[in-house]
């Protein structure tokens, strides 16, 4: 999508990227520009669990101009797991370990973190580190409520930092040959999106309290949430079913594909109007505090449509994916994944035309995201995933639970930012913190 799609969006991208820049000429160390070999980052790692692996394991394998300056877990062994992937393969000095991220984003010789906790610490962890003028590369989605992410914004115009969320299609070269092509109009202006997570889940029964792993700080793992006993569900990977730490489907890996919704159909507002249906369809007895199943619409203000859905059951895809796009225009459709392919359909037949090419086919931005990243850290350039991209399409996974939650249809003004006449929709927009774990304060 062509960042530039209107005169006014192209006068507020020049203004917010002067303001950057202009802010970088007051910074040395890896803000230098004209280097010939890349200036070397210093990193803070926050959670070394989940995708934190791969993010690690490829700025290891890449040999990236980085040095990983600090590991930062609640539980030591994700900590012992992640530094043999550094010490072993990248870098002779041992990283700094802690359980406090606060320990990190004091460091003055940290240039940015990379953040990859459960969703509920994304924002009070990232505020707290661009107040403390880090560069933050967030796992998506950066905000677990609503409120949350117009506080990012303004932490990241406040201070002159870089944002990037982890939405890695993004910066995929098979979205930007596809994005040209529907530049180019090859399918006519579109007017719906569809997004779809169709893959197969099992039932995960509850399980009784226990105790944590010897060592862990479960105290600071909650953190912000509902002070609770430990349970084996309320931990690594399985925190997901839980909305105290998490978002369920929608906002685990729906995020990706509502992201590549809100891109293909080249929004810059968000939705005045959200239906939003789930149930129990197939996981009886299933842990988890979220519906198995989600239909949500959106309506925005100029008509055009963004539909999500989600399926446990389908194994075989929708499309031939499990996590896709479709992109309807009024002269053909675009078929899209993030798995790294598309397929164009052109007029009243659908006439097979361009598709991603034998070339890209399976290229999911991972390698170019983080590049984009690490290259504004060092140059102060925008980012494909910044702050105000990612809060429009983490807003979609926010509006959708409120509108299942509430009364399944739900009027929203996007100039406000607030349902329109119902208290209790507006009254799950934001939540309440454990103290001592509350957000700092941010002006907007």
């Amino acid at each position: 999508m062509n960042p530039f799609s209107n005169r006014r969006q192209f006068l507020q991208q020049a203004s917010q990227t002067s303001a950057i820049l202009a802010a970088a000429t007051s910074l040395g160390g890896v803000h230098a520009f004209g280097d010939e070999k890349p200036a070397k980052i210093r990193l803070g790692i926050i959670g070394c669990g989940g995708i934190m692996t791969m993010h690690v394991r490829g700025l290891v394998s890449r040999r990236e101009a980085v040095s990983i300056a600090w590991l930062c877990d609640v539980d030591p062994a994700q900590i012992e797991r992640m530094d043999k992937y550094v010490t072993r393969e990248f870098q002779t000095e041992a990283p700094k370990r802690t359980a406090l991220y606060e320990e990190v984003i004091e460091d003055r010789d940290v240039d940015a973190v990379i953040i990859a906790t459960p969703h509920h610490w994304h924002a009070p962890i990232s505020l707290a580190a661009m107040a403390a003028g880090k560069d933050c590369y967030i796992e998506k989605p950066i905000s677990h409520v609503f409120n949350e992410g117009p506080l990012i914004i303004a932490a990241a115009k406040k201070y002159g930092r870089v944002v990037q969320q982890g939405s890695q299609m993004r910066s995929s070269p098979v979205t930007e040959k596809a994005g040209k092509l529907l530049r180019d109009g090859i399918i006519g202006e579109v007017k719906v999106a569809r997004a779809w997570t169709a893959e197969t889940r099992t039932v995960e029964k509850p399980l009784p309290d226990g105790t944590p792993p010897r060592g862990a700080d479960y105290d600071r793992w909650l953190g912000p949430a509902p002070q609770r006993p430990f349970n084996p569900h309320r931990w690594h990977q399985t925190w997901r079913m839980f909305a105290d730490y998490g978002n369920g489907e929608i906002g685990d890996d729906g995020i990706h594909d509502l992201d590549m919704a809100a891109w293909g159909l080249g929004i810059t507002t968000l939705p005045k109007q959200i239906t939003a249906r789930g149930s129990r369809m197939l996981l009886d007895g299933h842990a988890s505090e979220y519906p198995d199943n989600m239909n949500v619409t959106y309506e925005y203000p100029d008509g055009r449509l963004l539909i999500y859905e989600n399926y446990p059951f389908t194994a075989y895809g929708l499309h031939g994916f499990d996590n896709g796009n479709v992109f309807y225009g009024t002269e053909g459709y675009m078929i899209f994944s993030r798995r790294g392919a598309f397929s164009v359909f052109q007029g009243p037949k659908g006439t097979p035309g361009p598709t991603e090419g034998k070339d890209l086919r399976g290229q999911r931005g991972y390698a170019e995201h983080m590049a984009e990243f690490l290259n504004a850290v060092r140059h102060r350039t925008p980012t494909k995933a910044s702050a105000d991209v990612a809060h429009r399409s983490c807003a979609l996974v926010h509006l959708g639970e409120i509108a299942f939650r509430t009364r399944g249809r739900l009027d929203f003004d996007p100039a406000t930012q607030r349902f329109i006449d119902c208290d209790e929709a507006n009254a799950l927009l934001s939540k309440t913190y454990r103290e001592p774990f509350g957000l700092p304060e941010i002006t907007l």
